[in-house]
Parts: C-alpha cells; structure tokens; sequence
C-alpha cells in the first residue's frame, strides 16, 4: 500500500533544544511545521535534574524546561511526533522528502537538528550487559535501580547530572573519571554534598562480571597502578557522544567527526536545509547556543522558503 503524501512548510528532524526552538520560531512565522524525533523528546538535556546556566531560571529541570519549549512551538501550531521513525530522506530534492515509517512528507526546507548520542563503553564484554546492568540512559532505566549500587562512568557536565539523578535513588553511586572532572564546579560541589555518592578519579573500568546481568565491575587506579573488583548493580555510561548524522551523512558535507559543516547562519552545502545545535561543527555547545541554532535555522528556512515565491 502506498504511503500517504503530506506536505509541510518546514520539516525538523530532531527535537531537543534547537529542534524546539526552530519550531517554535518557524511556527510564530506562520509555516506549518513537522518535528520528527525518534527517541526522548528534548534529547541529552532531558535528563539533567538542575541547570542552572539557562538565562530566566535560577534553577530548572531539563524535562520541565524542555516541555516549556515544546507548548510554546506546539502554541504556534507546531506538531511533535516522536513515534513515527524515519526511513528515507532526499534532501536535495525540491521539494525535499523526508519518509517516515507511515508517511512520505514534502517539505520546503528541513532543519537538522538531531544531535548526539551517547558514546559506546568499549570493554569488549559491554555488550552482553546492554539492559542487564549496562545502561546509557539514566532518566530511562535509573528507576528501576532504587536501593542499588550503581556507578556513572564520565566526568564532564553530562555525567555529573546523571550522577546527580541517580544520586536520589539509589542507595550508593560512584562517579568514576579516568582523569580529573570536566564538569563545572557548582554541579561537582552538588553531587560531593551528597552522604551516599563516593567519586573515584584517575580510575577506569578493565573487566565486568555477572552471570546473566552485571553484578561487579573492575576497576583500576592510574596513580596507584591497582585494581580492585566494585560490586554494582549498574553502570551509566556518560563517556562522550557522537553526532546522529548516519541518516544523511551521505547528502550533506560533514567534518571528520561527522558533524555537519555549517556557519554561524546554519547553512549546509544543499539549499534550503539547515543545521541547528550540537550536530553542527562548532566550538562551544550549550544550551544556549542550540536555542541561537535553532533561532537561526528557522528564520533562515523562512527567508529560504520566501525566495521560491
């Protein structure tokens, strides 16, 4: 059976910060908008239990600034749909054509806002823990670990607030950093006040243990030049991310890192698509400047969209 054919102003593959923002800004132009998202809503900052560097909030949850978002653009009649996959896009076709598992949309700009995933732990034995004690998605999986020991392998910003989630639930947390912490100072000196976390720096995981789930992982000390076996329940793994561009790496230019080539004006090298936030090549990625990303992708997209009339 043939899919049905839809037509929209502006497709936005991705709905964290950027996505959201260029929706929302899209929509306040007057075009009909399309967000497409095949995981979480909002992405990595979903899970972050306090960010306090978002200017207008003193303190805000990542779910409950995102959602924030998501009415503003969905006010302006912006449509969010995180469960239709897609399959097939032809961004050098005019107009483009962005096939999801139960349609084929035809748009007149696309925004590709898609972000990061998170880094794979590269112990040879991790996959076979993959949802049995190995988990890459603290907001996701963190509740059913309450009373448990678990562990969050990552030093930067992203690991420190999943630690910080997972510090409430479960009974002990280890935070284990190869090196000495990325993240910034206020969010280390949260997670440090906290009786039942413990942080081991210069340590790494060498080997995990379990029958049919994790039940221990070693770990080894740099300094020291030992290791020791930690009893765990779980481990989230919080060690880096790799942009989400395997669905169109193929059409528009990327970096050696996979991440699209685009400006500050978010332009990549195919007329009327657009990079917004993290996935973009850029020195500093923020919050903030996914929002910029977002701005800039959707006010170009319409002054894209009003040069074809």
């Amino acid at each position: 059976m043939e899919k049905e054919r839809r037509k929209r102003d502006v497709v936005i593959i991705g709905a964290g910060m950027a996505g959201l923002t260029a929706a929302l800004y899209a929509g306040r132009s007057g075009l009909s908008v399309l967000v497409l998202e095949s995981e979480l809503v909002g992405g990595q900052i979903a899970n972050a239990a306090g960010i306090e560097n978002y200017p207008g909030f003193l303190s805000v949850g990542g779910s409950e600034l995102i959602s924030t978002v998501q009415n503003q653009a969905e006010k302006f009649g912006a449509v969010v749909n995180e469960f239709d996959a897609i399959v097939r896009v032809d961004l050098s076709a005019q107009p483009k054509i962005v096939e999801t598992e139960s349609a084929v949309y035809e748009a007149g700009a696309v925004i590709l806002a898609t972000g990061m995933k998170r880094r794979k732990l590269s112990l040879t034995e991790a996959a076979r823990y993959e949802g049995r004690g190995i988990h890459y998605c603290e907001l996701c999986d963190g509740q059913a670990y309450q009373g448990k020991k678990v562990a969050v392998i990552g030093g930067g910003n992203a690991a420190v607030d999943a630690a910080e989630y997972l510090s409430k639930l479960a009974a002990k947390l280890y935070l284990i950093q190869r090196s000495e912490l990325r993240a910034d100072a206020a969010s280390v000196n949260r997670l440090r006040g906290h009786g039942n976390v413990e942080i081991l720096l210069h340590t790494e995981p060498r080997a995990l243990s379990g029958d049919k789930r994790l039940t221990a992982v070693t770990i080894f000390d740099r300094k020291a030049e030992t290791a020791k076996e930690l009893p765990l329940d779980a481990i989230f793994v919080n060690i880096g991310v790799e942009p989400n561009t395997a669905l169109f790496a193929d059409q528009v230019k990327t970096d050696k890192a996979g991440n699209i080539i685009a400006g500050e004006d978010c332009r990549t090298n195919l007329d009327g698509v657009f990079a917004a936030g993290d996935i973009r090549t850029k020195e500093v990625r923020q919050l903030t400047t996914a929002a910029a990303d977002g701005t800039t992708a959707a006010l170009g997209a319409v002054k894209y969209l009003r040069s074809l009339n």
